[in-house]
């Protein structure tokens, strides 16, 4: 069977000063470019600011910030968050971007690679699994974690061990085949209809 490429929003979520965030994100965007089954749009959330306060009608600065973000979102298939751990959860920029949108989430696949100390970031990828649930996306069971990140990427950019290479295979053919099967299902039954 013949499938049109996914389109795979990568998602960068530290927005901090001196962040770690774009070496992983623009490691593991270039590993998914390598498939000829997607399509990536990395999405650096230092570019896209939106207010903490939610409201119903959005000022015209927030009107237009969600217009530079909300159709990248919303044109996506799946999703993977590039995360790192800020005092054992993810970093308010990103709870602030899935609080800003409800329905672009929705019936779509997300991943996780995770950076950071001695947890990798894994116990951030953990508290966001039930906050994706709650907006109806369907997380996938592996995810690619850097412990002690800053030390296993070389000044290349890209990891020092082979193994993050399998492991980002192995993330990336979990959110294919969910994104084929919920981009089907979402093709034939509307989400939510």
């Amino acid at each position: 069977m013949s499938y049109a490429p996914l389109r795979l929003a990568v998602i960068v979520s530290s927005n901090r000063e001196g962040r770690f965030g774009p070496v992983v994100g623009d490691w593991f965007a270039g590993e998914a470019r390598q498939r000829d089954d997607v399509v990536v749009d990395v999405i650096d959330l230092a570019d896209h600011e939106l207010p903490t306060s939610l409201s119903r009608e959005p000022s015209p600065e927030v009107a237009e910030a969600l217009a530079r973000i909300s159709p990248r979102l919303a044109q996506a298939d799946m999703f993977v968050v590039v995360t790192p751990e800020y005092n054992h959860s993810f970093p308010a920029s990103l709870k602030n971007v899935l609080d800003w949108h409800h329905t672009e989430w929705q019936a779509k696949p997300v991943g996780f690679v995770s950076y950071g100390g001695l947890s990798g970031g894994l116990r951030a990828v953990e508290q966001l699994r039930p906050v994706f649930a709650e907006l109806h996306a369907v997380t996938v069971r592996d995810a690619v974690s850097f412990h002690m990140a800053w030390e296993r990427f070389g000044e290349d950019g890209a990891p020092r061990d082979e193994g993050s290479v399998a492991a980002a295979k192995v993330l990336l053919d979990q959110l294919g085949w969910w994104g084929h099967a919920l981009r089907e299902a979402r093709a034939k039954t509307p989400y939510g209809s």
